[in-house]
């Protein structure tokens, strides 16, 4: 039996054995059973990563795949994790509700929705202590990016709020069934010592990603759609400086020196 690449679910099936390995590693490095964690592979696709998470002795391993060719291959070639398949959308689980501890994410990640991922692991950071994952390199950049850089953005500043993140290793497209026409890149994030942003954390990310829309104008002029009737700012040098130039810290100041007029 085999599993057709389907465009539309973004896939590309790891066929590096070495890599996989090496992906899997990265996690158990981490000790995610001494963290108390269970782990989540997002997308098995055909089991390259799953059959050596399965193989892990008391490991608490579970898998969502939402591609029913991928779901019928795993059920017949890896039995014992029928009864830890989720077939459904990883993008709508309620973690909070299958996972009530600590949760560790894995996979080699379908490219169409790689920063969704990120942005569901953001919503679950309290309880997500760290992740590894399979990406376009190009993501990969932007995530592991600091302040300065064109690839810094929306999703470099949310996620190094709360994470440390580690660029692992690049992947070439020949290592993937079908070949992909980027590269592509495993990253480690963990939770850092962070327990507040010192700021409204809903206003902070308004802020970061309305000054990123208008990413090329200074923080004066693309900070204004978010200041209406009932808001205004006071006056500060960030305002002259671009977006790529503000560091995490920055943006919590820029979001403290927000005024509700109210």
């Amino acid at each position: 039996m085999k599993v057709r690449a389907k465009k539309r679910l973004g896939q590309h099936f790891l066929n590096d054995e070495g890599i996989a390995h090496r992906i899997v590693e990265s996690l158990l490095e981490l000790d995610p059973k001494g963290e108390g964690c269970s782990v989540l592979e997002v997308g098995p696709g055909m089991g390259v990563l799953t059959k050596y998470l399965l193989g892990q002795d008391g490991l608490d391993f579970r898998a969502v795949e939402i591609d029913e060719e991928s779901v019928a291959y795993l059920r017949e070639y890896f039995p014992t994790i029928r009864s830890k398949l989720y077939q459904e959308d990883f993008l709508r689980m309620d973690l909070g509700k299958i996972f009530p501890g600590r949760l560790a994410v894995i996979g080699n990640f379908p490219y169409n929705i790689s920063s969704q991922i990120f942005f569901k692991i953001l919503d679950y950071k309290d309880t997500i202590p760290f992740a590894v994952g399979m990406i376009q390199k190009e993501v990969a950049d932007r995530l592991a990016s600091p302040p300065g850089n064109k690839a810094y953005g929306i999703l470099s500043v949310l996620l190094q709020a709360w994470y440390d993140i580690e660029y692992l290793f690049s992947v070439e497209p020949g290592s993937f069934t079908p070949p992909p026409k980027v590269r592509s890149a495993v990253i480690r994030i963990r939770r850092n010592g962070r327990t507040s942003l010192g700021c409204d954390e809903t206003l902070f990310r308004q802020v970061v990603k309305t000054c990123f829309n208008m990413r090329r104008k200074t923080i004066r002029n693309s900070i204004k759609p978010l200041l209406n009737g009932t808001c205004s700012i006071k006056e500060t040098p960030l305002l002259e400086l671009r977006p790529e130039q503000l560091s995490v810290e920055m943006f919590v100041d820029l979001t403290n020196n927000i005024i509700t007029n109210q």
